[in-house]
């Protein structure tokens, strides 16, 4: 009689590791908010922030950028728009508007504007093609807007800056447009060398408006506060880097292979909880009752929109690479 052999232990499934992986991108995303506001509170200006954040990242993924392009140089020639309005909308512009919101808001309010940006992509495309959306695509938005104003707590006692409000619309409509803009780049270009690419375009054009005076150009190296602890400055730099941008965009890359960029994309509006947790955990602060009402209203609208495929909205291209918070 031959011996028993046992049964070697199965691997998870693609679709569950998938989902873990995607849920700790979704993590170390929410991540940018309390990072980013640690320093901004010691002095730090935004487009500072935004330059050495971006810079940063660029210089990590730079050498597997190389490896991914292959030698292929035509790839990016042939893509260049597409890099420039990437790395100046898409990465540029989020995070200056998205960090000057964070200055001025909670985190998560402050990304709970940004995420706006879908309702944004379908009143847009309403307007310029006629076509009405899905009744789906209607009600979330509507589900999103009266998110909004409960979010904004236009009836309490602690007023919003309305700034920073304009702010956060600003970064919504950023993302808005990075998503037209990674919907219609072609295949021909990997999606880590466009994400490199927009890098150093956005780090670069942060850090050149602020060396001639457009933008203010700050750093502090004073010591930080994250979660009760003091700290010295260099630890929430590294983790907006290294977290929040490598290992939050590799992660994504991951994910969006394993699970599909649509699903994937659902997957990512979690980002919006886990930035309330972190600022909670770290920042002390967390948004009142019914403004975390208002943000749920916020995510079942953005869901909804989502998922009406008639909406018109960019579509799997869109997800393939993630927006950056």
């Amino acid at each position: 009689m031959e011996p028993e052999q046992t049964a070697a232990p199965k691997a998870l499934p693609a679709s569950v590791s998938g989902l873990v992986i995607a849920l700790s991108s979704s993590a170390v995303f929410g991540l940018s908010g309390s990072f980013a506001k640690s320093l901004l509170e010691t002095g730090w200006t935004t487009a500072g922030a935004v330059a050495v954040r971006m810079l940063g990242a660029a210089a990590v993924l730079t050498v597997p950028a190389f490896i991914a392009l292959h030698g292929r140089w035509e790839q990016v020639r042939g893509n260049w728009r597409t890099i420039v309005l990437f790395g100046f909308i898409g990465v540029a512009g989020c995070q200056f508007f998205y960090f000057n919101a964070v200055e001025r808001l909670s985190v998560g309010v402050a990304l709970l504007l940004e995420f706006l940006a879908p309702v944004l992509m379908v009143l847009w495309i309403w307007a310029a093609t006629r076509r009405r959306p899905g009744i789906r695509t209607i009600l979330g938005a509507l589900a999103a807007i009266a998110g909004l104003v409960l979010v904004l707590d236009l009836g309490g006692s602690i007023r919003i800056d309305p700034v920073g409000v304009l702010w956060g619309l600003a970064a919504a409509v950023c993302l808005a447009i990075y998503f037209f803009i990674t919907a219609k780049q072609n295949d021909s270009l990997p999606p880590l060398v466009l994400a490199t690419g927009g890098m150093l375009v956005g780090g670069a054009t942060m850090a050149l408006l602020g060396l001639i005076g457009v933008l203010p150009l700050g750093f502090s190296t004073a010591g930080v506060e994250l979660g009760g602890w003091h700290t010295t400055w260099w630890v929430p730099v590294a983790g907006l880097v290294l977290f929040s941008t490598v290992l939050a965009y590799v992660t994504g890359i991951i994910a969006a292979r394993a699970l599909g960029s649509r699903v994937a994309s659902f997957v990512s509006l979690t980002e919006v909880l886990f930035a309330v947790l972190w600022a909670w955990l770290l920042l002390a602060e967390l948004p009142r009752p019914v403004q975390l009402a208002g943000g749920a209203m916020i995510v079942a609208g953005v869901v909804l929109v989502r998922s009406d495929e008639p909406a018109g909205l960019p579509g799997e291209a869109a997800a393939d690479v993630e927006p950056y918070s």
